[in-house]
């Protein structure tokens, strides 16, 4: 429990940083929604002018861009970005930072398992993340509700959730990749990096129109012009995100319990 508290308070101001930025990103592009007002159709008819590359790249959705969730949809792939860097910064920090400050060796010494100082960091970094979408989910669904008389609270609320689902793989693959290193300079850059690499990834697989690549991209699992239509997630990417999030923490498990964790 000490571990757990004492991980949870060093996040404490990671968690308001990240989630009041996402926050405030989404309630800008709500209250622009509502402040187009009867010009939405003519922002649709630019939108509807831009290269078929870049509605796909950047996922606008034309026909339904004149409704909240559908101009939402837009602004939330970056607001996704930002919260899959903050998850993937808690995972490869979980590990690394305890070789990178030198306490490794202080941790260890302790009369506790690998497992449950694993456990402990873990849950942590999942209240972590629990907490942000928390803040983030009231302050965006309070703002929607106050500002625009009219939309779909269930598909917004939906589309806002899958934030956290997509931050929980990228959390799990940030632990993966912390026990397997031996050494993390800087926790920042590998994030960026590998967060990136896969959103490059996600984009690039909608401009070919390349459905597979869908199943190597997290940013891709959760289609808001299929969540606005039928009001429910693919089960197909679900069911492949929960599995690679139990195989990842399972092979971190299996790694840290044996890894030689050098302090120095």
């Amino acid at each position: 429990m000490n571990i757990y508290l004492y991980e949870l308070k060093t996040y404490r101001k990671s968690i308001i940083i990240w989630a009041f930025s996402m926050t405030m990103l989404a309630v800008l592009y709500i209250f622009l929604f509502k402040g187009l007002g009867s010009d939405i159709e003519n922002f649709k008819a630019f939108l509807n002018n831009m290269p078929d590359v870049m509605k796909k790249v950047f996922n606008i959705l034309i026909d339904s861009i004149s409704t909240l969730e559908g101009f939402y949809s837009f602004i939330f792939s970056f607001v996704v970005l930002c919260g899959a860097i903050q998850a993937m910064n808690l995972g490869t920090a979980i590990v690394s930072k305890e070789v990178r400050d030198r306490t490794a060796d202080f941790l260890m010494t302790k009369p506790v398992s690998r497992i449950r100082i694993m456990t402990s960091k873990l849950m942590a970094a999942l209240t972590a993340l629990i907490i942000t979408n928390i803040i983030y989910l009231g302050l965006t669904i309070l703002a929607a509700v106050t500002e625009v008389s009219v939309f779909n609270l269930k598909v917004f609320f939906m589309i806002s959730l899958t934030m956290f689902f997509i931050q929980l793989i990228f959390l799990a693959l940030g632990i993966m990749f912390s026990v397997f290193a031996r050494k993390i300079e800087s926790v920042i850059s590998v994030s960026l990096s590998i967060v990136f690499g896969f959103y490059i990834l996600g984009s690039l697989g909608s401009f070919l129109g390349e459905e597979r690549v869908r199943y190597l991209s997290p940013f891709r699992y959760f289609d808001p012009a299929y969540i606005i239509k039928h009001a429910a997630y693919e089960t197909s990417f679900v069911v492949v995100g929960i599995i690679f999030f139990i195989a990842a923490i399972a092979i971190s498990y299996l790694v840290y319990i044996k890894k030689d964790v050098h302090a120095v």
